[in-house]
Parts: structure tokens; C-alpha cells; sequence
């Protein structure tokens, strides 16, 4: 294959999959949702569960994307130095969401700041949004693909907390955001949302890398764990906290308000404390590819997505 051939295949690959995850939302959040609304006991709840899944049944069988916000598409590369196309990746991924978008249809969202003009394409002055982690002496590529909505993750929350503060200040400032902007319904960082969330929780020395962390950490499958015992105890206090405060499915009440809390931590400077926290909601369209050099990928966050070069 030449590489001009490989470029286009990758492209299309690319697009396919984008336009496949804003139309259905990954293995993993449609069996927690299920969960969550099998184990919820009052009639409204359960109705509003009912209603999710109507709704992704009715985008498949319609081919339209399950939420009117197709958001701003966003990729994180963990791309090996011997992946033949890592010169071309950054201008193809541009190129697959141009394609997604008159392909899907997905809504065109990306607006010039300053200029104040849409460009009707989803691809604007850094959008999409590409982050790197590369990876030596590799010659596959991770492609994490994320449509974050003006409801989800671009209305996140990061600051640098004293030392003092101490990780409590960290568990503050995770619950302040759940309940102060959480109850102030229809202009607040939560109920705009749409729980149940799947909560990012970054930690680090600044508030880009803590802001960095917790997107990180919405791309992880929802029932993982942080590697440190500290840190993912901490998830799972976060995910007791968080649900007791009862805002339920769509902030309407009930037993849960999100699919799960996820952290993501790096090293801080000795007198800092980075934190940060992002939230997908419900309907939270992330995908998962490995890409090969001779261009075959795995799938493993979509099990109904195949494609055909």
C-alpha cells in the first residue's frame, strides 16, 4: 500500500468511527446505565433510565446521533515513534472529522474566537483537539476519540490548592462542584450535564496538568482503578459522596448521580496541589482504537463498530 493509499484509509477509518460513536455510546457505559437503572427503586428514576435507552435504540435504528450536541471532537494519540503515518496524523484526523461531519451528520460546532464565525465544518484554529503521549520503540497507535459538548467536559473546573489544603482540600473541591454548581439548575456545571456522570478527577502540580489529568481520566473504561491504593480509594469515596447527594438520573433525584469517579495524578511540586475536574454525562461518546501499521485496528470500547477498508 502506498502511502498516500494508507493516508486516505486511515482517514476513512478515522471518520467511520467518529460518526459511529456519536450515534452509539460505548459497551461499557450502556451496561452501567443498565445497571444503575436496575437498581434504582422509584417510579421517575426508572422511567428516566427506560427513556436513555429508548433513545439509543431509537439513534441506531434511525442513524442519527443520540445527543443534538455532536460536541467538539477531540483525540488523544498514544502514537509509537515507528508508526508509519505519525507525520500525516494530526492533518488526517482534521481531515476524518470534516468527513464525519457531513457523513453523520454531526452538528457544526466549532466557532473562530475573535472572528466569531462558524466554520461549519467542526475543524477551526486547534479544533480538533489533538494530545500527544508518544511512545518509543512502538510502531502501533492509540486513538482515543472524544465528542466533549458545551454540557460535558469544556465547562470543567481546575485551581492549585496550598499544600496545606492536603488531599481533603482535593475531596472539597470535587464536592463543591457536584453540589454548589450541582443544584442550581438548567446555568450550573452539573445538571447542564446530564447525570449520571462519569466524573474525571485530575491531580498534579498546576492547573494544566491537573486540567490534562482529568480528561485523561474520562477516557479510562468506566469500572477501572487508579494503579496507587491511595489514590483509588479516593475514586471510590468520591463515588459514595457524589451519589449521596442524590441528584439522580438527569439531576430529576434518585440513589445515583454518577457511572463512577475516575482519577488521574502525576507527580506535584512540593508546595502546590493541581486539581481538576471534568464530567462526561450520560451520554458520554468516547471510543477506543488500536491501529496497527499494516492498518488493521482493534476495537475495544465498541463491539458493534467494524470497518472495511
Amino acid at each position: 500500500m502506498t502511502k498516500e493509499n494508507g493516508v486516505k484509509v486511515l482517514t476513512d477509518m478515522v471518520a467511520d468511527f467518529v460518526a459511529h460513536i456519536g450515534k452509539k455510546l460505548p459497551d461499557d457505559v450502556v451496561n452501567k446505565l443498565e445497571e444503575l437503572g436496575s437498581q434504582e427503586t422509584a417510579a421517575l428514576p426508572k422511567v428516566l433510565y427506560e427513556t436513555m435507552t429508548k433513545n439509543q435504540g431509537l439513534a441506531v435504528e434511525l442513524n442519527r446521533p443520540s445527543c443534538q450536541d455532536t460536541g467538539v471532537l477531540q483525540f488523544w494519540l498514544k502514537c509509537g515513534t515507528n508508526f508509519p503515518y505519525i507525520n500525516e496524523l494530526e492533518a488526517l484526523l482534521k481531515d476524518a472529522v470534516v468527513q464525519a461531519t457531513f457523513a453523520a451528520p454531526l452538528r457544526h460546532n466549532s466557532v473562530q474566537t475573535f472572528d466569531e464565525y462558524n466554520t461549519k465544518k467542526n475543524v477551526g484554529k486547534g479544533t480538533p483537539t489533538v494530545w500527544w503521549d508518544i511512545v518509543p520503540n512502538s510502531d502501533k497507535c492509540e486513538i482515543y476519540a472524544y465528542m466533549a459538548g458545551g454540557g460535558c467536559t469544556l465547562p470543567g473546573k481546575a485551581m492549585v490548592l496550598m499544600p496545606g489544603a492536603g488531599y481533603e482540600g482535593v475531596t472539597d473541591f470535587v464536592l463543591d462542584q457536584m453540589t454548589t454548581y450541582g443544584l442550581n439548575a438548567c446555568t450550573d456545571f452539573v445538571l447542564n450535564v446530564c447525570p449520571p456522570l462519569l466524573v474525571g478527577v485530575g491531580v498534579g502540580t498546576s492547573v494544566e496538568t491537573a486540567a490534562l489529568n482529568s480528561k485523561k481520566a474520562l477516557m479510562r473504561p468506566i469500572g477501572s482503578h487508579n494503579d496507587n491504593a491511595n489514590a483509588a480509594k479516593m475514586e471510590k469515596l468520591l463515588e459514595d459522596g457524589i451519589n449521596a447527594i442524590g441528584l439522580g438520573p438527569q439531576g430529576m433525584g434518585g440513589k445515583y448521580s454518577v457511572m463512577g469517579v475516575n482519577i488521574e495524578n502525576t507527580a506535584r511540586h512540593p508546595s502546590t496541589i493541581g486539581v481538576a475536574v471534568n464530567v462526561g454525562c450520560w451520554s458520554h461518546r468516547r471510543g477506543h482504537l488500536v491501529v496497527n501499521p499494516d492498518l488493521t485496528v482493534t476495537c475495544d470500547t465498541h463491539s458493534t463498530w467494524k470497518f472495511n477498508a
